[in-house]
């Protein structure tokens, strides 16, 4: 029974993780629901799929989870962007945050690759933090029905109420995420020539701090968020003026590759202010489009993130030159091919 349950458990985080806009939560989340599972085991009677009645436990364990409790949101949602020169603020709890997944741990490798191109544009930070703004029960509906693709009727059995109910909560939850304007983003494909490229340049434009090269990488319009604080950027010269401002002690950074949300993303790591090795600063979450960066997350909790990520807690100086060149988890990652990340669902009623 148990390598039974086991077989669930990476899509069943990527569920959690919807639910809840937390990589933790999710993750207690799944231990709790195969605890259910384990310790239910006798009351389960192969009605219906084992499947199916785990998603049930999730279901309800993440409801439970959410009760009475404020959502996660990332720093748009706090209010308009501000100036590259501003106060960054105090920071705020870790609760208040999305958190940044990795996508090993929500897409499942045995998927074909329309399924993983899905999964990873339905943990992308904007749409996750978009399900936030769902109540609990929408929340749950939307992603069964368009995420998961299942059916009215399935989802009625899970949640037990109706047809009816369900449809009503997922056409209110598609209303709902209309209004957040979801914008449209490149789907992440490792083995996209164009994507590396620009990937390329934007590592050795950032190490190399040149801001003539990294100006003709960024959108006229890109945003810029560092969570644990509510300031946010909008427009590439706010955010490049902030680099050569307040975030000048970037200058000389060095990155590491790794996948976040269905994103490129990098381990950043800052000089010593000796100058002997990098120590850990954030990790960087990017979102292109149309051979643009349009948006940087640098989530900052790099204790709590960066070995949730495997990223090491320190580069000494001979280490840094190896890890930037050698390490490149995005061709390791189960490649989406260029043609076959088309046709992407849409999500909550509109593109994703």
């Amino acid at each position: 029974m148990q390598a039974d349950l086991e077989q669930h458990r990476t899509e069943l985080t990527g569920y959690c993780y919807r639910m809840l806009g937390s990589a933790f939560e999710a993750e207690d989340a799944v231990q709790e629901t195969m605890i259910r599972a384990w310790r239910g085991q006798d009351r389960f009677e192969g009605r219906s799929a084992l499947r199916s009645w785990m998603y049930r436990i999730a279901t309800n364990v993440c409801l439970d989870s959410l009760a009475g409790r404020k959502r996660r949101a990332l720093p748009m949602d706090f209010g308009p962007a501000g100036a590259a020169d501003a106060a960054i603020g105090d920071s705020l709890p870790e609760a208040t945050w999305l958190q940044p997944m990795p996508d090993a741990q929500v897409v499942p490798e045995d998927a074909d690759p329309a399924a993983v191109a899905l999964a990873r544009e339905s943990i992308r930070l904007a749409f996750v933090a978009a399900l936030q703004h769902l109540p609990p029960r929408q929340r749950a509906v939307l992603i069964l029905r368009e995420v998961l693709r299942w059916s009215a009727i399935e989802v009625a059995e899970l949640l037990d109420t109706t047809v009816v109910s369900v449809n009503s909560a997922l056409q209110r939850a598609r209303a709902t995420l209309a209004e957040s304007e979801l914008t449209d983003g490149d789907p992440f494909a490792p083995l996209d020539h164009d994507q590396a490229d620009l990937l390329d340049r934007y590592v050795d434009a950032f190490q190399r701090y040149d801001m003539k090269s990294l100006t003709s990488l960024l959108h006229s319009e890109a945003t810029q968020s560092m969570p644990p604080y509510a300031m946010w950027l909008r427009g590439r010269t706010d955010v490049l003026d902030f680099w050569q401002g307040t975030g000048a002690a970037c200058r000389g950074s060095r990155l590491i590759r790794t996948v976040a949300n269905g994103r490129p993303a990098f381990g950043q790591y800052r000089p010593r202010p000796d100058g002997d090795g990098f120590d850990p600063w954030a990790l960087q979450v990017l979102d292109v489009s149309g051979g643009k960066v349009v948006n940087f997350t640098f989530f900052l909790d790099t204790a709590a993130v960066f070995p949730r990520f495997g990223l090491p807690m320190a580069l000494e100086s001979g280490q840094a030159d190896d890890y930037s060149v050698s390490v490149d988890a995005f061709d390791r990652q189960d490649a989406v091919q260029a043609g076959q990340a088309q046709q992407l669902t849409q999500l909550g009623g509109r593109s994703s």
